[in-house]
């Protein structure tokens, strides 16, 4: 139309920056489109000019990952989702990816996104949505919390697809930390149809090169420090850049993806790091299935804690001096 100004794929652009950290959401999706340490781009996000690929940044909800089928039974009706991957008849990362959120509280630092899910064919449930992203001392934390303003309890799991990077190379020659003793084992739709113990090209206990390994793995088993949070570390092989995603309790699996299906210009730039509430499949299998009684409210926590180092000692270069290490408050 002539004169109209053309929005951004994306929709509205909200900035925050605290020191040397900058971060942008958007209104699409309510996801995180880029989160900067000076001149390191700590998430391999896209720019505002692209519309969202590879589900980069984006909140997984109200289930995270593949449902078989898009089919499931609850209280003894069986619903059916629209199949939103074709290629294996799965319904994939929820119904608010694509959905316009909208500010309900904002500060330089931090916004808090809201979208109300009204409930559709497939899932007849309503849920107040919110995440909340905020800029601290020590890094990004994001809170997703969910209150179910229905009348019936519904299935629930919440999970976040951000790529994190360590700079312009490949992240062949990264250290990979994974604090998990167990994988669960996909089919070919990559549905899981078991779990083993981490071992050969999973293993990730100590930080080890991803080299050439292609990954698309979920991890469960996490080891917690003193604050209940999960602690996955990717790093540079000289030390240079260390970051560590953590994962409140609430979040029992963590997919890790290597980027290898992804479109050849964006492949192994960056490796997915994604909490997750329950696993893949688990409106079918259980698995992590939170239920949400009418009025109920879960909330999850994680963030991510990048790090420089300069002339041999390690640096947190938001305020251009070292921190002292803190301990995350547990209650939620």
């Amino acid at each position: 139309m002539s004169g109209a100004q053309a929005r951004e794929p994306s929709g509205e652009q909200i900035s925050l920056q605290l020191g040397a950290q900058q971060a942008t959401v958007v209104e699409v999706g309510g996801g995180l489109r880029a989160y900067a340490l000076g001149g390191w781009d700590v998430i391999d996000g896209y720019g505002v000019r692209e519309r969202c690929s590879g589900g980069r940044g984006q909140p997984l909800l109200p289930w995270p990952n593949r449902l078989r089928d898009g089919r499931y039974v609850w209280n003894g009706s069986e619903l059916q989702l629209d199949i939103s991957e074709p290629a294996r008849h799965n319904a994939i990362h929820g119904l608010v990816r694509w959905r316009n959120w909208h500010v309900r509280s904002r500060e330089p630092a931090r916004v808090a996104l809201g979208h109300v899910l009204h409930g559709e064919p497939g899932y007849p449930f309503m849920l107040d949505l919110e995440l909340e992203y905020l800029l601290e001392p020590r890094g990004l934390t994001v809170t997703t919390s969910a209150r179910n303003i229905g009348p019936d309890a519904c299935p629930y799991g919440a999970g976040m697809h951000p790529y994190f990077s360590l700079g312009d190379t490949t992240i062949d020659s990264a250290l990979l930390t994974v604090p998990a003793t167990r994988r669960l084992v996909n089919d070919e739709r990559a549905i899981p149809v078991g779990d083993e113990p981490v071992d050969g090209v999973f293993d990730f206990l100590a930080p080890r090169e991803i080299g050439g390994a292609q990954i698309d793995a979920c991890f469960t088993g996490l080891a917690r420090d003193a604050d209940g949070d999960a602690r996955i570390s990717v790093s540079a092989a000289d030390g240079s850049r260390r970051l560590t995603v953590w994962a409140s309790r609430e979040y029992e699996y963590v997919m890790v993806f290597t980027g290898d299906t992804l479109a050849p210009e964006r492949r192994r730039r960056g490796v997915a790091v994604e909490p997750m509430t329950c696993a893949p499949d688990a409106f079918r299998s259980g698995a992590g299935l939170i239920t949400l009684e009418p009025g109920e409210r879960h909330v999850a926590r994680w963030g991510v804690e990048p790090v420089e180092s300069a002339g041999g000692n390690s640096i947190a270069s938001y305020a251009g001096a070292e921190l002292p290490v803190l301990h995350r408050t547990s209650g939620l």
